[in-house]
């Protein structure tokens, strides 16, 4: 069974964040055989992060937080923006992670914002921080403004990211002859699909 882990860092309830990773994760789903989705809502653990930042040991729903992303086989990240960036619990969540958690782990990475001005934040601020964990990010992330909800081309941004981390989970794509055997994350690794492959893929072309 694939498991699949979504971390969202949204603070109000209801939140547009908790919204966009719920979309995310069930266009993901649709793309999977066999999965388990696993949701991590940070604002339930915020106190938690704290003690451990101040005492290295997690509380025990801390805990099974992160080896949940750590047996993970893909992750879907979403952030609200702030002060330009990502929020600083979602940042304090992966700084308490053990050192390799996410090494090779693909990961799709989302925001949100009241506004689209905040939109590179996926490229300046979400892609350098995964890239650093040594984590694979998938080549559509997706930003959604508050506007960006009630039109149509949020679902097609996330229909094509949720493809991508589809594909790079391990996921063979009906457009490539369904009997390939299925790719796993140390084949891309050792022999990556280029990414002009992943996207003719994931859009159906």
């Amino acid at each position: 069974m694939t498991r699949l882990v979504v971390v969202s860092a949204g603070l109000s309830v209801p939140s547009s964040t908790r919204l966009l990773a719920e979309r995310l994760a069930e266009a993901t789903v649709e793309a999977l055989e066999d999965v388990e989705v696993t949701h991590v809502e940070l604002r339930d653990l915020a106190h938690q992060l704290t003690d451990q930042l101040l005492t290295g040991f997690p509380a025990p729903e801390l805990a099974a937080a992160e080896t949940a992303v750590r047996e993970a086989d893909g992750l879907i990240v979403v952030t609200p923006v702030f002060s330009a960036s990502y929020s600083g619990l979602f940042k304090t969540f992966f700084d308490v992670l053990e050192t390799g958690t996410l090494d090779g782990k693909p990961v799709l990475v989302a925001a949100t914002a009241g506004t689209a001005r905040h939109s590179l934040v996926l490229e300046h601020a979400l892609r350098p921080l995964f890239a650093y964990l040594r984590a694979v990010v998938v080549p559509t992330g997706v930003f959604a403004a508050t506007e960006d909800f009630a039109g149509t081309d949020l679902d097609a941004r996330v229909v094509r990211a949720a493809g991508e981390l589809a594909l790079l989970i391990g996921k063979v794509s009906p457009v490539d002859g369904g009997g390939t055997r299925r790719r796993t994350v140390e084949d891309e690794l050792a022999e990556p699909t280029p990414f002009d492959q992943l996207l003719r893929r994931a859009s159906g072309r």
